[in-house]
């Protein structure tokens, strides 16, 4: 029952870690993403700001996708991949705003969802059939087809730059949880090559799209 005590204590940790981010706004300001101290030196914050939230709802969100799908990639992998996986995508969706928004010194954002994702296209992978069951639709979804409509919606997200949710980091986490997966689990590519091809679809698009300038 290893990997239970360790999700439950990452959990815990981003949960204390949020709730004083809610209550001290200097604490906050200082470990958020924010391009501008970023490109300063602060790099750190490409990890801190991934233990921060918004409000109660977006960390309760964040912490109940990630207790949902941390069962299947931990007790395949075990706890240190585990962590290496959710780490990687934590940093490479931090990667992938900072890209995207080198240049706008005054953009910040927060949550753990680059990480949270990663680990939902991870268990996708592993169990591509894994039923995905969303708020509001009676119906289970295959988690191959949730993977692959959850970043064609996060591209249209950045597109259309009407809400404030990272998109970017979202697809950047998936990137991490795709790349570590199957350099880890290279037998997923023979046991579902469509579905591996299938899911980076998504991520080829959005890079497309960003060569063309459409994003």
């Amino acid at each position: 029952m290893e990997y239970n005590f360790l999700v439950l204590g990452l959990i815990a940790i981003v949960v204390v870690v949020s709730l004083k981010g809610f209550e001290d706004l200097a604490f906050y300001r200082k470990y958020l993403f924010h391009v501008g101290s970023i490109r300063s030196g602060e790099q750190i914050r490409m990890i801190t700001s991934g233990f921060l939230h918004v409000d109660a709802m977006h960390l309760f969100f964040n912490m109940f996708a990630l207790f949902s799908f941390s069962s299947v990639v931990a007790d395949w992998f075990g706890s240190i991949y585990f962590l290496t996986i959710y780490f990687a995508s934590l940093l490479l969706g931090s990667m992938l705003t900072l890209y995207f928004h080198k240049n706008e010194y005054n953009y910040s954002a927060v949550g753990a969802s680059g990480a949270v994702t990663g680990i939902i296209y991870s268990a996708i992978l592993l169990q591509p059939h894994l039923p995905i069951n969303i708020m509001f639709i009676p119906i289970d979804i295959p988690g191959y087809i949730f993977g692959i409509l959850y970043l064609m919606y996060s591209i249209y997200g950045m597109k259309a730059k009407n809400d404030n949710i990272g998109h970017t980091a979202h697809i950047g986490g998936a990137i991490g949880g795709y790349i570590f997966t199957l350099i880890k689990e290279p037998a997923v590519f023979v046991n579902n090559p469509l579905i591996v091809i299938g899911l980076t679809i998504p991520i080829i698009t959005m890079f497309v799209l960003a060569k063309q300038g459409k994003l």
